[in-house]
């Protein structure tokens, strides 16, 4: 789209009543071998029913739902930690639960090599979900980015970057978008020409299970911000890192989140065993400016199954229905907002 199209849609807008819509924000979705265990079937096949049945109305409402998937979907045999590899039913049972966006820039996505790789992408394709970060080659990222979602009226674009692979490097044609400013940069420049009103970047950094960011993570926020990035969601630490709300040289909001913690996982300490469920509410005025209102979240847990049959489940921090869980649901979650009530600015838990 050109400069004056983006001008005149932006014009008519101004015209039309206020829109509004909230993206949701989900943490590291993983993958253990205790995961992948519970779920399989007699037929071999892998079933990850009830995953996210509490927690899938929160999902369902936002009008744009985004979750990193920090696993490969490649063929058999499907393993957890260190080299991460599951089914695609894993992913279509995501988006099942009403995720219409998967990251896939993060540390893991070279476990299984380019082959891995390129088996996610098609995976992700065939289930006609939306994804970025990673691509089978140059032409690939090429067509996928700038992309941009009519989120209610509202145009948003999205990228995603990772600081590394663990050592694993390409093989052949694959792209990984790895964290590199001028990249970075230049990726939000075309975004903003290809029409995005807002543009929300997710960064795969920081050291994992510090509760507070590395100087690193918010010298890119800075970098970010500056460029004017409206949306900066943070993950790989494992554990909830601080959220805050900016004002921009331009006074419009920014987002800052450093790390939403695991989306679901098998790991075993008291901070790893949950996260946060960020939403962001925007909104396009009766100037026709899209902006970010305000931000809140929801804390979240995993509850390991209970008898044979049973898979993973995430819960609600205050609605632990597990008793054998309830305590150590209830330890996270006064550690998270031990976190958050100090060092958040202007976000605060959905109650």
């Amino acid at each position: 789209m050109d400069e004056l199209g983006i001008a005149i849609i932006t014009a008519m807008s101004s015209l039309l009543q206020p829109q509004q819509a909230t993206i949701l924000f989900a943490g590291d979705a993983m993958m253990h071998i205790r995961q992948i265990e519970v779920a399989r079937q007699d037929d071999g096949s892998y079933d990850f029913s009830g995953c996210f049945d509490a927690v899938k109305p929160l999902v369902s409402e936002a009008d744009y739902a985004v979750v990193n998937l920090e696993t490969p979907l490649y063929k058999p045999p499907y393993t957890g930690f260190p080299r991460f590899n599951a089914p695609a039913s894993y992913a279509a049972e995501l988006k099942d639960a009403g995720f219409d966006l998967m990251l896939t820039a993060n540390n893991h996505m070279l476990d299984r090599y380019d082959k891995g790789l390129c088996a996610t992408y098609a995976a992700l394709d065939s289930l006609d979900v939306d994804h970025i970060g990673v691509y089978p080659d140059k032409t690939a990222r090429q067509q996928d980015i700038p992309f941009v979602r009519n989120i209610n009226g509202i145009r948003v674009g999205f990228l995603n970057y990772t600081y590394g692979t663990n050592g694993i490097e390409i093989q052949g044609d694959a792209v990984v978008d790895y964290i590199d400013r001028e990249v970075m940069a230049d990726d939000v420049r075309r975004t903003r020409k290809a029409g995005a009103e807002l543009v929300a970047v997710a960064v795969h950094w920081g050291n994992e299970y510090k509760l507070l960011p590395h100087h690193t993570q918010k010298s890119l926020a800075d970098f970010l911000v500056d460029e004017g990035v409206d949306m900066v969601i943070g993950g790989h630490p494992h554990v909830i890192q601080p959220m805050e709300m900016r004002t921009r040289a331009d006074g419009r909001n920014a987002l800052v989140v450093y790390s939403l913690g695991n989306f679901i996982s098998n790991m075993k300490t008291r901070d790893t065993r949950g996260g946060a469920v960020g939403r962001v509410h925007i909104s396009r005025g009766n100037d026709g400016i899209a902006r970010v209102d305000s931000a809140d979240y929801d804390l979240v847990f995993t509850v390991p199954p209970a008898t044979a049959g049973e898979n993973f489940r995430l819960v609600y921090a205050d609605s632990c229905d597990s008793p054998a869980w309830r305590g150590a649901c209830g330890s996270f979650a006064a550690s998270a907002r031990s976190v958050f009530d100090r060092h958040n600015i202007n976000v605060n838990e959905r109650r």
